[in-house]
Order: C-alpha cells, then structure tokens, then sequence
C-alpha cells in the first residue's frame, strides 16, 4: 500500500502526555465506548427481531446505529489503548486504513440523518403518498445509495492520502490518522491535495448540514396549523435532534472546510464527533422513543 515514503510508521501523540490524566482518559472513554456499543447494539437486534418496527424510519434507525457502532470503532479503541500505553505507534498501512474506515462510517452517518429527515418530511408534510414514495424498495435504493456514495467519499481520500511521500517526522497531533495532521508532515507542496481534501469532505459537511436544516424547517413550518401540543411536541422532538446534528456538524465544518491549518485544538473538537455523536445518536433517536422502548422490553423479555 505505501507509496513513495521512507516513513513505516506514525507516532500518535493522544489527547494527553500526562500519566494521570491518560489512565483518567482510559476510563472516562472506555465506558463512553463500551456504552456506545451497548445502545447501538440493542437498538439493531430489537429493530432487526421486532415485528413491530418495520416502518422506514426504523429501517433507516437501523443503519445508523450500525453506522455510528462502526465509525466509534475506529478511533475509540485506539484513543483508550493508547491512553496507557508508553509507545503510541501506528503502522504506514493501519494509518491509511483507519483515514478509509473514520471517512467512509463518517460519512455514511450524515447520508442515513438525510435518509431519515426525508423519511419525516414525506410522513409529515405528504403523508397520503407516504407509503408509496417510502417502500421498501424505495428505502432499500436510497441506503445503498448511501453505501456507494460513502465508499467514493472515502476512496477519494484514501488515495490522496496515498499520494502524500512522508520523509520525516512522523508524530501526529492527534489521537487518529486524518488528512490534516498527516498534510503536514508530507515533505512535497501539499497545496492542490489539501484543496481537493477540503473540497471533497467540506463539500459533504456543508451540503449535508444545509439539506438537514432544510427539512426540519419544512417539518416546521408545515406544523404550523396543527394544535398548540402537537406543535410543542414536534419542536421538542426538532430540537433535541438539532442540538446532535449541530454537535457532528459544526466540530466537522470547523476542521474539514478551512485551508491547511492544524491547531492543537483539533483532537479535542474531533471528540465530538467520533465520540460523543455516535453516543448521543441512540438516546436522542430510539432511546427516547415509546415504540422502541416497548419493543425492547418485549423482545429481551421474551429471550430472556
């Protein structure tokens, strides 16, 4: 895999050098990961097994507790055994691995939160066409739409990411392989990959958060006639979803849509998107939902 590098391995400097404070980070993130995993993976058995959620919204709720498992994955494990550890050490190859796996889940979250604001909108605002523009035919074409456009994201970057002849040195800033950080270590003029990377995942970010807004303006506006309630509880239910896509997004935006700039910053603001989003995405989306809770309780109940 490795392309015109004289550099076999990277050292990841994580979120702290102090002893202390990484063995605290150890556990704060150990139980954030280990309970990230826990929500999604009840969400996608009770989703997967239960007669009861086969709408399009639970269809597409599966994918991004699925989606969310797999893009904690790969960076939190990492985070928490480095955080211990005295050699923080990444591989040429497991480095160019993880940009491919943290960009291709990365993306696939944002692309599944479309999927299901489309899914509201149509439910909502056209809801005697709902089940015809929402079968599952319909549903099962815009998920794989989903996967392909995420695997063209990803390879997109991947191959820039192999285009980049690293000489020396190879500490990362941060605590995962990103195009960033390793932007800067890169020993040719980085200028037109670096835009082409901005382009490529600022492009995804903006878009994605612009067409978000969008939809759950038109969720709004179209309760305007419903009762006081129903609007009380739709606004509720609006914002609670605002405030995590704000949490991915922004942290997003202000990293992947600015000209090569690396601040210490970054891994921190980096936290609330593969950490805290993949956490928050099961409470805000299933957690707090009656149905699911209900056809949690049953199926686990029944097995055990």
């Amino acid at each position: 895999m490795q392309m015109n590098s004289s550099v076999n391995e990277f050292i990841l400097s994580g979120l702290t050098q102090d002893v202390l404070m990484g063995k605290v980070i150890f556990v704060i993130f150990l139980f954030l990961y280990l309970t990230t995993l826990l929500a999604n993976f009840l969400i996608v058995m009770t989703i997967k097994y239960s007669q009861t959620l086969g709408s399009p919204m639970y269809f597409f709720l599966f994918y991004l507790s699925f989606a969310d498992a797999c893009f904690s994955t790969t960076t939190a494990p990492r985070l928490i055994a480095d955080s211990i550890s005295e050699k923080k050490v990444i591989s040429y190859n497991e480095c160019m691995t993880q940009i491919f796996a943290v960009h291709f889940f990365g993306c696939m979250e944002p692309l599944v939160l479309i999927l299901m604001s489309f899914d509201r909108y149509v439910a909502i605002c056209k809801p005697l066409r709902y089940t015809t523009i929402m079968s599952q035919r319909v549903c099962d074409m815009l998920v794989n739409l989903a996967w392909v456009a995420s695997y063209i994201h990803s390879s997109a970057q991947i191959v820039l990411a192999l285009r980049l002849p690293f000489c020396g040195p190879n500490d990362i800033d941060h605590y995962f392989c990103d195009m960033q950080p390793l932007l800067k270590l890169s020993c040719i003029d980085t200028y037109v990959i670096n835009l082409l990377s901005v382009f490529n995942s600022g492009a995804i970010c903006m878009m994605s958060f612009i067409m978000l807004l969008i939809s759950y303006a038109l969720v709004l506006h179209s309760l305007r006639n419903q009762s006081a309630e129903g609007r009380t509880k739709a606004l509720s239910t609006c914002t609670s979803h605002i405030i995590v896509i704000i949490l991915f997004f922004v942290p997003c935006m202000f990293t992947y849509t600015r000209p090569l700039t690396v601040f210490p910053v970054d891994k921190l603001v980096a936290v609330f998107y593969t950490i805290a989003t993949p956490l928050l995405n099961p409470l805000i989306y299933t957690l707090r939902n009656a149905e699911v809770k209900n056809a949690m309780r049953k199926l686990w109940c029944n097995k055990l």
